[in-house]
Formats: C-alpha cells, sequence, structure tokens
C-alpha cells in the first residue's frame, strides 16, 4: 500500500493547488481526486477538509509549459 499524507484545507483550497503544492504539477489531481471519494468536486473547499495525498513514488518533472497559465 503507498503512503498517504493528509492535508487540512484551508479556505480557497482547490484540486490543483493541492497538487501543485505536493506534486509541484497542478495537474496531477486525476490521483488526487481518486484518494478523496468523500470530498465534492468543487471548485474551492472550505477550511478544515481532510484531503489524503497519495505519496509518489518519484515526484514528476515540472516545466513552466506544463502548468495552467495562471500559475506561470
Amino acid at each position: 500500500m503507498s503512503a498517504v499524507l493528509r492535508y487540512i484545507t484551508k479556505d480557497g483550497d482547490r484540486w490543483d493547488l493541492i497538487a501543485h503544492k505536493h506534486y509541484g504539477n497542478a495537474l496531477l489531481i486525476d490521483g488526487l481526486i481518486a484518494a478523496n471519494p468523500h470530498l465534492p468536486l468543487a471548485e474551492e473547499f472550505v477550511n478544515g477538509l481532510t484531503v489524503f495525498v497519495p505519496v509518489l513514488e518519484s515526484k514528476p518533472k515540472n516545466s513552466q509549459a506544463d502548468l495552467p497559465p495562471w500559475m506561470r
């Protein structure tokens, strides 16, 4: 079984921001969503929700071109 971190949301957190914070790549939200069926597919989260963040075996390479325009 893979290791999992617990992250507690802050007002305004989003799937892509959490992925960028933990993986360095805002596009890696699919694994986060799959690991958190208890959370809504909302645009933003409220404060205090628990997000389970699967630990990746190797950190994905990230380049500016891979980021959404608002994060470049």
